[in-house]
């Protein structure tokens, strides 16, 4: 064993990895949010769908270089340590831990429980019904993971083929049977505007687009991820904007943009129309098992980082996080998670748990995407197998793409943003507490 990874991974398995790791649940949900924000209006969902997918291909073609250039475990918490130093990096693996792993989880939890909420009869809203599903999901999931990590393979699998089959059977007889209704214009309904709007539908379809991050990670493992890494990434997102495009195309060929706004689930809706309500409620189970399979990955994946931190002694309780149960589990890491996770769910709140959570990671994701352009003056001959193309007009479009969505959202949700911010940066002041007692 030389202790380095095999290059094995070739572009058909990179492409169906990218795809796999970035087709979730906001492609089933979102469409609400984006024909809320536009009033009712296909044109600028069909737009924003368009626009997120080219912000993302810029964003996965950056990080790239930094992740292949730096191949250590820890994902963003580890590439930032290494560009701009330890608090930097601290601060990722805080906002990690207390904001967007649990906020994405909680607002995962939140939308499942609504689908079983209308699956059983009693509407989305009722809380009766979404607060304990939403709590009893995340706690059967945690524990499922720290008795043991077999079951997540296989649930993974499970969740994959589910999250595709509705998408694929939705756009196939969606255009064979649906009537047809406006898909581009109007851009915007009433009185919104587009510069208004805008920002709202493209922070909804960056979700339905998270998971991009990770494509990097298998720089490491590929063939020529000089030449192959690029072409995965534009593949792989290529393909995932597609999909995204032509279902939202299949969703409004079926049910208009003003009705669509409506449902908290636009693809269960859409799947009744077409298939009636046993085919329709055959579909939702299929997203359901997709949601399932995505709350899994997280809860599978999001307690490696407070672990990570409390080995270092950096967070509170570093003695308690840091243990393994028998079976390898860090099973307390877990238990925060899925702990802080329950609290943001009894909001209830699918689309508020979300916006929150792309706008803090997308903050650290710019930060990422400098680090390509400060590694390149500070480091000129620094290693790196693979380099982003079209350097710097790819990362520029990149920052400013995310700049846009940052900006517009403190505007919008001046209380919801600055809170994130607030939660973010009292690691600041815990990350100086322990490092006094080092």
């Amino acid at each position: 064993m030389n202790g380095k990874l095999n290059s094995t991974i070739g572009l058909p398995a990179a492409l169906s990895t990218v795809v796999g790791m970035v087709i979730g649940s906001g492609v089933f949900f979102k469409p609400q949010a984006i024909y809320t924000a536009t009033n009712g209006a296909p044109g600028l969902g069909i737009i924003a769908w368009i626009l997120g997918g080219i912000i993302t291909i810029t964003a996965g073609l950056t990080a790239a270089e930094v992740s292949a250039a730096i191949p250590k475990t820890g994902g963003m918490m580890t590439y930032l340590s290494e560009i701009y130093g330890e608090k930097i990096g601290f601060l990722t693996g805080w906002m990690q831990t207390v904001l967007y792993f649990p906020g994405t989880i909680a607002a995962l939890a939140v939308i499942f429980s609504q689908q079983v909420s209308e699956l059983m009869g009693y509407g989305p809203q009722n809380m009766v019904v979404v607060l304990p599903v939403s709590l009893g999901i995340i706690i059967f999931i945690a524990l499922l993971n720290t008795v043991g990590s077999s079951f997540g393979g296989f649930i993974q699998t499970v969740s994959t083929i589910c999250k595709l089959l509705p998408l694929i059977l939705i756009i196939i007889f969606g255009f064979i049977k649906g009537n047809g209704n406006p898909i581009l214009t109007p851009l915007v309904g009433g009185e919104t505007t587009v510069i208004g709007s805008l920002g709202q539908v493209l922070i909804a379809t960056l979700f339905a687009y998270d998971g991009w991050i990770n494509v990097g990670a298998i720089a490491g493992e590929m063939k020529s991820p000089e030449k192959n890494l690029p072409l995965a990434i534009v593949g792989g997102l290529s393909i995932v904007m597609a999909v995204y495009i032509l279902i939202n195309l299949a969703y409004l060929w079926v049910a208009p943009a003003s009705e669509l706004a409506t449902s908290v689930a636009p693809a269960a809706l859409v799947a009744q129309k077409i298939f009636g309500n046993t085919g329709g409620k055959l579909i939702s189970i299929g997203i359901l098992i997709s949601v399932f399979g995505a709350l899994n990955g997280y809860l599978l994946t999001a307690p490696r980082v407070p672990y990570v931190l409390s080995k270092e002694g950096l967070l509170p309780g570093s003695k308690i996080f840091s243990k393994l149960n028998k079976g390898g589990s860090p099973y307390n890491s877990i238990w925060l998670i899925a702990g802080l996770g329950c609290i943001y769910a009894l909001s209830g709140q699918f689309n508020l748990l979300s916006d929150l959570t792309i706008f803090i990671i997308w903050v650290f994701y710019i930060f990422t995407f400098y680090g390509v352009v400060k590694l390149r003056k500070e480091k000129p001959d620094m290693v790196r197998p693979y380099k982003v193309p079209l350097y710097p007009i790819v990362p520029i479009v990149a920052i400013l793409g995310g700049l846009f969505v940052i900006i517009n959202q403190l505007i919008t949700m001046t209380l919801v943003s600055l809170g994130g911010i607030i939660v973010t940066l009292i690691g600041l002041l815990v990350y100086s507490y322990k490092i006094k007692l080092r």
